[in-house]
């Protein structure tokens, strides 16, 4: 079993500082929906609070290279993100934000 440390401070409503145990990173949006920089990542996560579902998709990971069996580690070279495919995430925050105004809409 391996040592995990993870805290996030909230700096501004929609902007949260992690500081994990390898390096520290972003996170803007709401809940249900943010974007995380850090790791040489950019994480886009879109969920339904209070339910655990949620779609993640990352852009720009690193290329690894094994030193032994069972261990990676990150190298200097990160590959291209891909083109084209930003406008995945924004449909997903655009369904959420469909879905959560639908709910707001019947409860209200």
């Amino acid at each position: 079993m391996g040592f995990r440390f993870r805290r996030s401070i909230r700096i501004l409503p929609a902007l949260r500082l992690n500081i994990g145990k390898r390096c520290p990173s972003v996170s803007v949006g709401l809940r249900g929906a943010h974007v995380t920089f850090g790791h040489g990542q950019v994480r886009e996560t879109v969920g339904l609070p209070g339910t655990g579902l949620s779609y993640t998709h990352v852009d720009g990971r690193l290329k690894t290279a094994a030193k032994s069996p069972g261990q990676a580690r990150p190298t200097t070279d990160a590959e291209p993100l891909p083109q084209g495919r930003a406008w995945w995430g924004w449909l997903w925050i655009a369904v959420f934000l469909a879905i959560a105004g639908y709910v707001v809409w019947l409860l209200w």
